[in-house]
């Protein structure tokens, strides 16, 4: 411990954090950093300020990442049609190596030597946190108070917090039963009723979107404009990478779309139901590969089918700043470079209904997939030599006596 001298802590003014702070300051005598950021999780960051400024913290940084976030780490992992485990489109997870830098970005601006995260020792986030900061700072000390301490229950949090002079209501407005976390992508809940996995979701949990059933009778109609492989529109107008993100939660959460229960495989062992919200990127999604289907070679896109569920794996696991990752991100990106073009998307009830595709790099040729007279485009007397060909391997597998029957 004698070795620390500064730390920077990932801050969010919170009881966790707020405990976190002076237990840095008692536990290793050091000085201690804040670092709290704007994801876009629609609370106000300000007010960390005045808690970590009260708690006698000199070096306070509050920074507003939203830009940044979508730009570099949503977008991109967005041209892959990313998916972990068939649903669930990585709103926490992709959030993570964003931050992980700036850590180690503010932990080379002050000379701290140290960097600390309040993730538990039973989550994802812990690893996420730290194979991103060791990547960018391999010689980086990292400090995990849940992973130290015995304040293991919220009552025991409070209760420091009260012997400390922390400033953390022990009443006040009633307290969600959910861990909640958010961006602009996502937000996420878990504990509470859904630690059943047979207990449904309850309605007021959520937060970003209406009930499907509640949604509007009236379908809503929206255009995206992609150019290599991001939107850069919506209805014409264009927009920047974040305020495209805020627009379709939006327009997203009002219809009643994004909403998901999973149970998914956490990268230490267990497994964990949780419930996300992520209005818009489920928009993205399916516009995506809308786009994609029109614009991109067949190869190529079953391809990248075939590698999404290794680059989704890396991101879920915490190896976003990985060499394995960078090299896909390469070749995805590559893929990109055609993907321009028009969607158009009917949403309606939770639904995100793909209407039209347009591009002027299309692969689409109507003159060749007609089903009238073609011209002669497509000579539909070749299927036969084709069919035969591909049939060889079993023709003479059956002639053999290997038939399947």
């Amino acid at each position: 411990m004698a070795d620390v001298k500064k730390v920077v802590l990932a801050y969010s003014g919170g009881l966790d954090t707020s405990v976190i702070l002076k237990w840095l300051q008692d536990t290793y005598n050091c000085e201690v950093v804040t670092f709290t950021a704007d994801l876009g999780q629609g609370e106000e960051v300000e007010p960390a300020r005045a808690k970590a400024q009260a708690m006698g913290v000199k070096e306070i940084y509050i920074d507003d990442l939203r830009e940044e976030f979508v730009r570099d780490f949503v977008f991109p992992m967005f041209r892959a049609n990313t998916v972990y485990e068939g649903e669930y489109l990585l709103g926490t997870s992709i959030a993570r190596p964003l931050i992980a830098k700036r850590l180690i970005e503010i932990a080379n601006e002050t000379g701290a030597d140290a960097i600390s995260h309040g993730a538990t020792g039973k989550g994802n986030d812990q690893v996420r946190f730290e194979l991103g900061a060791y990547a960018l700072k391999p010689g980086v000390k990292v400090i995990a108070p849940w992973r130290e301490w015995d304040l293991l229950s919220r009552e025991k949090l409070m209760d420091y917090a009260e012997k400390h002079g922390i400033p953390i209501e022990r009443h006040g407005k009633k307290k969600s039963p959910y861990s909640m976390d958010a961006n602009l992508l996502h937000i996420s809940y878990e504990g509470g009723v859904l630690e059943d996995t047979w207990t449904e979701h309850e309605e007021d949990m959520w937060r970003w979107s209406v009930a499907p059933e509640n949604a509007p009778d009236q379908a809503t109609y929206l255009e995206l404009t992609y150019r290599n492989g991001d939107i850069v529109a919506i209805d014409g107008v264009e927009m920047s990478p974040a305020t495209v993100l805020a627009e379709l939660n939006r327009i997203g959460g009002a219809n009643g779309i994004g909403r998901l229960d999973i149970v998914e495989n956490r990268y230490v062992g267990m497994k964990s139901r949780g419930c996300y919200e992520t209005p818009g990127g489920t928009i993205m999604l399916k516009a995506h590969r809308a786009i994609e289907s029109i614009t991109l070679d067949r190869e190529v896109a079953h391809l990248k089918d075939e590698l999404m569920p290794k680059y989704a794996s890396l991101i879920y696991t915490g190896y976003w700043w990985s060499p394995e990752r960078l090299m896909l991100q390469q070749m995805i990106d590559a893929s990109q470079v055609n993907v321009n073009g028009v969607v158009r998307l009917k949403l309606y009830k939770g639904n995100v209904i793909v209407t039209g595709r347009k591009s002027d790099d299309s692969l689409f040729d109507a003159n060749i997939a007609t089903f009238e007279e073609d011209g002669g485009a497509y000579n539909q007397a070749d299927a036969a030599g084709f069919i035969k060909l591909n049939a060889l391997r079993m023709r003479i597998a059956a002639g053999k006596g290997r038939s399947p029957l």
